[in-house]
C-alpha cells in the first residue's frame, strides 16, 4: 500500500480569515518566521470573524484567548493563532464562540477579534494557521495562493499529504 502515492491522504487548509495572504517567512515574529512552532501561513485580517482552517476537534483554547488548538482526525495539530504578542492582553480583544472538545468544521466561526483594539495598542493582527506537529505527520506541503494574495475567509490555501 502507498505504492505510487496511492492510499496517502490529502488535507486542504483555508483562510481563517478574509485578508492579504503571508507566508511564514514575512511575519514579523521570529518564533513563526523560522517556523519554530511548526508550517503554516498567515492571513493579515481585514475583518473580525476568524473560522476553523480544517475540520478537526478543539482541542485546546489559551485562558488569554489569543490562540486555540485543533486536532483533525489524521492526528494533526493545528494552532490558529490571532495576532503578534496579543498574549499580552489578557483576552481583551477576543471573543471565543467553540469549547474545548468541541467539532468544528471549516465554515464553523471560531472567534471574533477586535482589529481596532489590538491595533490601537501598536500590536500586529496576523492570523496564523500553523501545523504544531509537520515532522510526525505531514509528507510534503504545496500552497495553492501566493504572497500578498487577498483572499476569503475558507478559500484554500494549503494543500498537504500526510505520513
Amino acid at each position: 500500500m502507498g505504492l505510487f502515492g496511492f492510499g496517502k491522504k490529502k488535507t486542504i487548509f483555508t483562510a481563517p480569515v478574509s485578508g492579504q495572504f503571508q507566508s511564514l517567512e514575512n511575519v514579523e515574529d521570529e518564533v513563526f518566521s523560522q517556523k519554530l512552532m511548526g508550517e503554516g501561513y498567515g492571513i493579515i485580517p481585514d475583518n473580525n470573524k476568524i473560522y476553523s482552517p480544517i475540520s478537526g476537534t478543539v482541542s485546546s483554547i489559551f485562558e488569554t484567548k489569543h490562540a486555540l488548538g485543533i486536532t483533525t482526525n489524521a492526528g494533526l495539530e493545528v494552532l490558529v493563532h490571532m495576532g503578534i504578542d496579543t498574549v499580552e492582553l489578557n483576552g481583551e480583544p477576543f471573543n471565543i464562540m467553540v469549547k474545548k472538545g468541541e467539532k468544528v468544521d471549516k465554515d464553523k466561526q471560531l472567534a471574533e477579534m477586535d482589529l481596532d483594539n489590538i491595533k490601537s495598542k501598536n500590536y500586529g493582527t496576523v492570523v496564523l494557521t500553523i501545523i504544531t506537529n509537520v515532522q510526525d505527520k505531514v509528507k510534503n506541503l504545496k500552497f495553492l495562493t501566493k504572497e500578498s494574495n487577498k483572499i476569503e475567509a475558507g478559500h484554500e490555501v494549503l494543500e498537504i499529504k500526510n505520513n
